[in-house]
């Protein structure tokens, strides 16, 4: 940092830890608003729009080398309006400008740094840059004299280049409307098995057999993927899918991407092995591990998993939760300024701490070298059985994790974020689902109730998609409202308790009516009512987090069959239809979409229960791997849920139907588990 006083700017009354990063650079950074448009037109000058968040390595990176220079920042504030964005906060404008860049450059990541003419629209951009140039990279400082020279002296060619951008940005927006246009309408079924394993075997083209995981490095966990797999083994009985699903997580479990000492992933690992991961660990992706660990264990039993799952719970319980339900978004991958310091070990200070006596049998199994096996440090992995080191090394790794716990912890990042949290829901619900430990259903339970006390406008009706300290910032987006009606959907499955349902219909008709596209098809990402961003995009891949759009497809399915409502099943089978190609031929790209297609090619099952027993069996049929069914279990009818049954007086019965044919009642619960 500036050894002088620091200066600060605008970005000090924000609450975002990333923008508060930023709040005492020299640069005159302000935050996103409406106004900053209006501004630069005043000025005469171009925008300059930073987009990172608090996890980034190289945003921090970028602002020691560039945004903490007194002359680098006189330069920007004599000749840019400069806007900082935390992707977090506002993901819909970094999803705007990051489809920009790709457009322009082919790649993206973060730091994003775009300019922009004053009515918003993008005409340059890249991400990092370095304070020097190198390997053929002009430096920043090149780069802001060059668009300066650029905005004075050619203006007509900014002009039109941001008029090619922004076009393409509206006519991707556009894309699915053609391609339902387009779509095929005949007597075909939109899915079948055989489709399915088509989409299967795709996946399995990219898989890595050896060390789990697809392509190579750097490797993401890809849990949609390994989902579609799962339901392709369960479909088709494909045993090269289940093999591949388990291998992967397998290999998760013994790389360094998992941390051995503490519990919870890191983002993704930087090699093929899952050796040494990006050390920044986020909720969402934590989240989205418990999920596909909870189905791996419903399918094997395998104790390794529910290791895991308590293990990482125990993680975001310690480190990520608020303690009164709500939970932080992220902790960085740097500590003291360096990647990873927190997590990795010399081989003196680990010898130093270590039984001399099975000090060496330690460093075999964690694959501990003398010389270090990253960056002259160690980290913990194993090529071994993950249980080898369980019970082998249990006091040595509590060791290891309480002389962890002294040192200089990563940087926080305490947003609390709608989606992420509901992510998180949905995953301890899927836990419980498959442990039956009722601490589980219980931290779902509290979990939504302090995101529906903490981040709900009660007077206009609408969520928000961030609280921070108190602070609630951004109108929900269609992230968040999906995995909202999807957490209140999990939770009703677990808990019996039909007014999550009813809540889950409630934001659904929210949905269709603030986030519907024109062809009453789609959704947009951003509601009608927000209007500060340039162009409605429509996300239709999975990426980090699942598509919204194929959750919202997910949802429409299943409350379309529970509550009998049939033009949001309508609605799901066109969303499919106008996916079908796109699902079939690009299936890692879209394997939250092709889990509502291999739904569709089995067919609706709905398993219900009503009557004073249904609490007692719900548990047993949770513990099950049964990703196609529909479960409603109550303990009591309600004339606000129309079931598949019809309208006939049901108590103490167990009904099975399939595609709105109901089997007859049964009223002893071993004949009912025994069928399904």
């Amino acid at each position: 940092m500036n050894a002088n006083p620091p200066f600060t700017n605008q970005l000090i009354h924000e609450s975002s830890p990333y923008l508060l990063q930023h709040a005492h650079n020299p640069v005159h950074w302000m935050p996103w608003s409406a106004e900053i448009f209006e501004l630069a037109k005043k000025q005469n000058k171009p925008i300059l729009l930073s987009i990172g968040y608090a996890a980034c390595h190289w945003c921090h990176v970028m602002e020691r080398e560039s945004f903490e220079s007194e002359d680098v920042a006189d330069y920007m504030n004599a000749h840019f309006i400069n806007i900082k964005v935390d992707r977090e906060e506002r993901p819909d404008v970094d999803h705007i400008y990051m489809d920009a860049l790709q457009a322009m450059t082919g790649s993206g990541g973060w730091p994003l740094n775009i300019f922009l003419l004053s009515n918003g629209k993008p005409f340059y951009g890249g991400i990092y840059f370095p304070p020097i140039p190198m390997h053929q990279r002009a430096s920043w400082m090149e780069t802001l004299k060059l668009v300066h020279e650029a905005y004075v002296h050619q203006p007509e060619k900014l002009i039109a280049q941001s008029e090619n951008l922004t076009n393409h940005i509206a006519q991707s927006a556009k894309a699915s409307a053609n391609i339902i246009s387009s779509a095929e309408k005949n007597e075909a079924p939109l899915a079948t098995k055989e489709e399915v394993a088509i989409i299967g075997s795709r996946i399995l083209q990219n898989a890595d057999t050896q060390w789990g995981g697809f392509g190579a490095a750097p490797k993401f966990p890809q849990t949609f993927s390994i989902q579609m797999l799962f339901r392709n083994y369960y479909l088709n009985e494909d045993e090269a899918s289940m093999v591949h699903g388990v291998r992967s997580l397998d290999k998760m479990i013994q790389g360094g991407i998992y941390d051995h000492l503490g519990g919870g992933f890191s983002r993704y690992s930087t090699d093929a092995q899952w050796q040494a991961p990006h050390f920044e660990k986020m909720l969402y992706d934590n989240a989205l591990l418990l999920t596909v660990l909870a189905e791996a264990y419903q399918i094997t039993k395998k104790e390794n998993y529910k290791k895991v799952i308590e293990s990482t719970i125990q993680f975001l319980n310690r480190e990520l939760s608020n303690e009164a339900g709500g939970y932080f978004a992220a902790l960085d991958a740097d500590s003291e300024g360096v990647e990873g310091k927190y997590y990795t070990w010399t081989y003196a200070e680990i010898k130093q701490l270590i039984d001399p006596t099975i000090f060496e049998a330690f460093c075999n199994h964690y694959q501990i070298k003398e010389e270090g096996n990253w960056e002259h440090a160690n980290i913990l992995w194993t090529q071994n059985k993950y249980e080898d080191g369980i019970l082998a090394f249990e006091k040595e790794r509590k060791i290891l994790f309480e002389q962890r716990a002294k040192r200089i912890r990563p940087a926080l990042d305490y947003k609390i974020i709608l989606s992420w949290n509901n992510l998180l829901i949905i995953a301890l619900c899927k836990c419980y689902a498959a442990l039956g430990e009722v601490h589980l259903k219980n931290k779902a339970i509290e979990t939504m109730q302090w995101l529906e006390l903490n981040l709900y406008n009660a007077s206009e009706n609408y969520f928000y998609h961030t609280n921070t300290q108190g602070n609630k910032k951004a109108f929900a987006f269609l992230e968040d409202y999906a995995t909202l009606i999807q957490a209140y959907i999990q939770l009703q499955i677990i808990t019996g308790d039909l007014t999550y349902l009813a809540k889950a219909k409630k934001w659904t008709e929210y949905v269709q009516l603030h986030f519907i596209e024109e062809e009453k098809i789609l959704f947009y990402y951003t509601a009608g009512y927000q209007t500060d961003i340039i162009v409605r995009k429509k996300e239709l891949y999975d990426g980090a987090q699942p598509s919204a759009n194929a959750m919202m497809c997910a949802n429409l399915f299943y409350l379309g069959n529970v509550l009998d409502q049939n033009p949001w099943v309508n609605q799901a089978e066109q969303m499919l239809a106008s996916m079908k190609k796109m699902i079939l031929q690009y299936p890692t790209s879209h394997s939250y979409w092709a889990q509502s297609f291999s739904q569709w090619a089995e067919g609706s099952t709905e398993l219900v229960a009503v009557g004073a027993h249904a609490a007692l069996a719900l548990p047993m049929v949770l513990t099950k791997f049964l990703p196609h069914h529909l479960i409603l279990f109550t303990p009591t009818a309600s004339s606000d849920i129309i079931l598949t049954i019809g309208k006939q007086k049901v108590d103490n019965q167990y009904f099975i139907c399939k595609n709105k044919t109901c089997s007859a009642p049964m009223n002893q619960l071993n004949e009912f588990l025994a069928i399904i």
